[in-house]
């Protein structure tokens, strides 16, 4: 069973994500919180697995909250997925660079909203394709500078197919959407993708993107 948090200021949206995830197989809510400084002191008694992150609350902000998780609980055995309208880019990104896991859009749907928390426990990283596509705009805006050397010798390890597919990904592609246009299964699009995170030291999607972009690898 994967126990889920939610920390979001709006009941409305922690009484929906309850509601979805109670809803759900295998997964189960264990704590809700209207802030970061209320997740933090419940986190020192509750064991967590999955966390529903709000960027904007008051007190101190899901950045902040991100960083304070990750400095207590050292280990990435427990992933955070940041939950966002995208007003804030800039938010975002510094959300990742603290230790986040992933982002979704707050108007994901309760299918999409399980298959992420389900994904990010298997160590993948939680990036829906409106999420994607705004992490791209980000990058492509923040790297005016040429490739990253480093990066480019690193992503040279990867297979034709992995680097394929990652460009895939870097379009803003899901893995459905990936799995259509190249004709093999998801199963397979996710085996390449995790193998490619592995060789790049990528944690995630978002972070496998961002890296890629260091590389110079573009969409197609």
């Amino acid at each position: 069973m994967i126990r889920t948090m939610v920390i979001d200021d709006q009941e409305m949206i922690r009484v929906g994500l309850s509601t979805i995830i109670g809803a759900a197989e295998g997964v189960t809510m264990v704590a809700t919180a209207c802030d970061g400084l209320s997740a933090l002191k419940m986190l020192e008694t509750t064991q967590v697995d999955v966390i529903l992150m709000d960027l904007r609350m008051p007190g101190i902000d899901g950045v902040e909250t991100t960083r304070r998780i990750r400095q207590r609980l050292t280990s990435q055995m427990t992933r955070i997925i940041v939950l966002t309208t995208f007003d804030q880019d800039e938010n975002v990104i510094l959300a990742l660079r603290a230790g986040a896991n992933g982002f979704l859009s707050k108007g994901v749907g309760p299918q999409d909203l399980t298959d992420s928390i389900r994904e990010v426990m298997q160590g993948g990283g939680a990036l829906s394709p409106k999420a994607a596509a705004a992490l791209i705009t980000h990058v492509i805006h923040s790297q005016d500078a040429p490739s990253d050397p480093e990066a480019v010798k690193i992503f040279s390890s990867l297979t034709e197919r992995e680097y394929e597919i990652v460009q895939a990904a870097v379009s803003g592609l899901d893995n459905a959407a990936i799995s259509e246009q190249l004709f093999i299964s998801q199963y397979t699009v996710k085996t390449h993708l995790n193998r490619a995170m592995a060789k790049v030291n990528a944690h995630d999607r978002a972070g496998l993107i961002t890296l890629a972009y260091k590389a110079g690898i573009r969409p197609a």
